[in-house]
Formats: C-alpha cells, sequence, structure tokens
C-alpha cells in the first residue's frame, strides 16, 4: 500500500488532470487520470463476439 500523500509526510499530492481530485493509486499517479476519468477518456473496445453472426452461403460446388 502506498503511503497517504500530503504536506505532513513529505510527499506531494498528485491531481487527477481532469476532475482535480487526489490520485492515490500507483497506475493513476503514473498516468495522471483517476480510474474514473480514464474510463471516461479510454471506453473499453466493443465485446468481438457481439459482432459474430451468421451468414447465409450457398454450398460450394462438388460438396452434396
Amino acid at each position: 500500500m502506498l503511503p497517504e500523500t500530503g504536506p505532513e509526510n513529505g510527499r506531494r499530492p498528485v491531481l487527477c488532470q481532469m476532475c482535480g481530485r487526489p490520485l492515490k493509486g500507483r497506475a493513476s499517479r503514473r498516468t495522471g487520470l483517476g480510474p474514473a476519468c480514464d474510463a471516461k477518456l479510454h471506453p473499453a473496445g466493443p465485446d468481438i463476439r457481439a459482432r459474430r453472426h451468421e451468414v447465409d452461403q450457398e454450398t460450394l460446388p462438388g460438396i452434396e
């Protein structure tokens, strides 16, 4: 666990660049965005399984 940020322990607080809240997680402090703000800027892509569908096609010649 990371030590708390703040002037009392000598660490300068890192604030989210989008909303201004203090960042606590190591990855959030590195990127400069909290998890909620990062999700707003980089939404997850669509599930590839949702895009699959059956296609009607004729049988190949020579196959019965």
